[in-house]
């Protein structure tokens, strides 16, 4: 099974960094439309992107500060089941970022468009964090 793995460094403390990963305000920023739930093992969360994407994750792994990981429940068929994931490690007010979507069924079209999108909305995160700069949910694929 093929995973997606990124990478990069965040000008930021992993205290700042965590909440664009375990808050529904903080996924909003960069990733969803409109996200709810709570960062705890076992709860659901809803993604919400658009009509017809209101998709559904269980949070399998939640270590404050350090680590987060959702367990795609609802969704397009071939991320159901896969794992989205991020591990964060602090040194010098700075934060190494390991993200995962791990557990794709194949090397698609999809797949590697999907990666494609996780590093595009990926730096849009950093740019969130580290220049305050925000690009509505609308406008994403395009910046």
């Amino acid at each position: 099974m093929p995973d997606v793995l990124h990478q990069f460094v965040i000008n930021a403390t992993p205290e700042v960094v965590w909440k664009y990963f375990a808050t529904g305000e903080g996924l909003a920023k960069w990733w969803t439309e409109s996200s709810k739930g709570a960062a705890a093992v076992g709860e659901v969360w809803q993604l919400y992107f658009m009509p017809g994407y209101d998709w559904r994750a269980r949070v399998t792994r939640c270590e404050p500060n350090a680590a987060i990981e959702f367990t795609i429940l609802e969704a397009m068929e071939d991320w159901i089941g896969t794992r989205v994931g991020v591990e964060l490690r602090g040194s010098e007010g700075k934060t190494v970022v390991d993200f995962y979507h791990r557990g794709w069924p194949d090397n698609s079209d999809h797949f590697r468009i999907s990666s494609f999108c996780w590093a595009t909305y990926l730096r849009l995160l950093k740019r969130h964090i580290e220049h305050g700069e925000f690009t509505p949910y609308g406008q994403r694929d395009d910046a």
